[in-house]
């Protein structure tokens, strides 16, 4: 059967798709879950114009992440820690550490999941890598300092 999808879904496609799907499969979950409905022309219609809606809205944040990537690759950001004498964190600096220092010094929002670390144990600089788009990686410097 031919569904045209009414958002993402894994594995199958994005909103605005027409794809080919199991009878029983369009039937029993993509249309009572309001995930797909059923392919006329009218509809494949309407999905051509959720692509360009969805593929405007991608550009846009495309242009978003590219414009923040070049805001903060250059733009050290620091986080203030508890530290003992040779140091070493009394715990660690966190993804969730630095959206929040982030947000805090640039004003710009990232998601804890965009940041590669696996947590900061020593002062000093330190280097991450934010992924904020599928298309946009840069790296982000950190200048991890004693709190008072």
């Amino acid at each position: 059967m031919k569904v045209v999808l009414r958002d993402n879904v894994d594995a199958l496609g994005k909103k605005g798709d027409v794809v080919e799907v199991a009878d029983g499969y369009a039937r029993n979950h993509l249309i009572p879950a309001g995930k797909a409905f059923k392919s006329s022309p009218g509809a494949e219609r309407q999905a051509q114009r959720m692509r360009q809606t969805r593929e405007l809205a991608d550009a846009k944040e495309l242009a978003n992440a590219r414009e923040m990537a070049a805001r903060l690759v250059s733009t050290p950001i620091h986080i203030a820690a508890r530290a003992g004498a040779e140091g070493r964190l009394f715990g660690s600096v966190t993804t969730a550490d630095i959206v929040r220092a982030v947000a805090e010094q640039a004003n710009v929002m990232l998601e804890r999941k965009a940041i590669d670390s696996d947590g900061i144990k020593e002062l000093g600089s330190h280097t991450v890598t934010a992924k904020p788009h599928p298309e946009v990686e840069f790296p982000l410097t950190l200048e991890v300092i004693a709190a008072d």
